[in-house]
């Protein structure tokens, strides 16, 4: 079995996120889930009050031999509106917050060298957090490729986006 890496990205609604995240060349699995919130076990009910600190969360598994962190990383500044806190799209709450979290040290650097890369294009700050992973629950079944299951579902990213993501590729 090939080894993959994993990085978990919040980029506002999970359900256009994850859908977004799984048409690039080289991602492997996603899964729709909360990220560094303070309860166990949360319900989608539960974020949805904005008072459990968590964060709607893409879970991302990628084959590093495709494509690379850099390139993920690349896609999802495409994907939100960095400078917007707590909001994306007609979304908004601190569970819609923007959001890198990682689970391997060594992925610092990178993470780091594309936040500064993507602040050198906007004048405001960056309201992406950049934080070590510190829990994540997978989100209710019905949640999961959500947009797969419902094609003309509520999502806050035009389709031009998803097609975009097909054809790009890292090249590595």
């Amino acid at each position: 079995m090939k080894k993959t890496k994993e990085i978990y990205l919040a980029g506002g609604c999970f359900w256009g996120t994850e859908h977004y995240f799984k048409q690039i060349e080289g991602v492997v699995d996603t899964e729709v889930g909360f990220a560094n919130g303070k309860t166990q076990n949360p319900t989608y009910q539960e974020v949805y009050t904005d008072t459990t600190g968590f964060v709607e969360t893409v879970h991302v598994r990628y084959d590093p031999e495709v494509v690379g962190l850099d390139f993920l990383l690349q896609m999802f500044f495409k994907a939100i509106d960095p400078t917007s806190l707590n909001k994306q799209g007609h979304d908004e709450g601190t569970r819609y917050r923007t959001g890198i979290y990682y689970t391997d040290v060594e992925d610092l650097p990178i993470i780091e060298k594309a936040y500064r890369e993507e602040q050198e294009n906007h004048q405001q700050p960056l309201a992406v957090e950049k934080l070590p992973l510190e829990n994540f629950y997978t989100a209710e079944e019905y949640h999961q490729d959500y947009l797969d299951k419902n094609p003309s579902g509520y999502c806050h990213l035009p389709q031009s986006l998803f097609e975009f993501a097909k054809k790009a590729k890292d090249k590595r």
